[in-house]
């Protein structure tokens, strides 16, 4: 039986978050020894210039053992961000009046009676964080 095999039937419980490109999946697996462990993996689409796409993916292995410290910084980490930031998304995309200028590749977002204008992000140098 190969590897791939062996993972889908050690998988126990899943549950899936689908937020715009991202889907995030958390799966309950079997170890060898029977004991469980979490996995998380964020799923991204990417768009290729001829129309096709692929999908690049991160995962995390949670074991028993890290649970409560990965809970309680998780839940400070969180709780601070919606303390300092508030619930609501800080971004142009995320603005009700969001459109995108198909003449000039600009991101204009109309707030408080101004517009703001962004660069498309094809204006901007190509960065890689998978390295860091």
């Amino acid at each position: 039986m190969s590897d791939h095999e062996m993972m889908e039937k050690e998988e126990i419980f899943s549950k899936v978050l689908r937020a715009g490109r991202r889907t995030y999946f958390f799966d309950v697996r079997a170890t060898k020894a029977g004991d469980y462990y979490l996995t998380i993996t964020e799923s991204k689409k990417f768009t290729n210039d001829d129309g096709s796409f692929h999908y690049k993916k991160h995962k995390i292995y949670l074991y028993k053992e890290d649970f409560a410290g990965f809970t309680e910084i998780l839940n400070e980490m969180t709780d601070f961000v919606i303390n300092e930031k508030g619930e609501e998304v800080i971004s142009e995309r995320h603005q009700k009046d969001y459109q995108k200028s198909q003449d000039q590749e600009v991101y204009t977002s109309k707030e408080n009676g101004k517009i703001a204008t962004a660069a498309s992000a094809e204006s901007f140098t190509d960065v890689s964080f998978d390295d860091i």
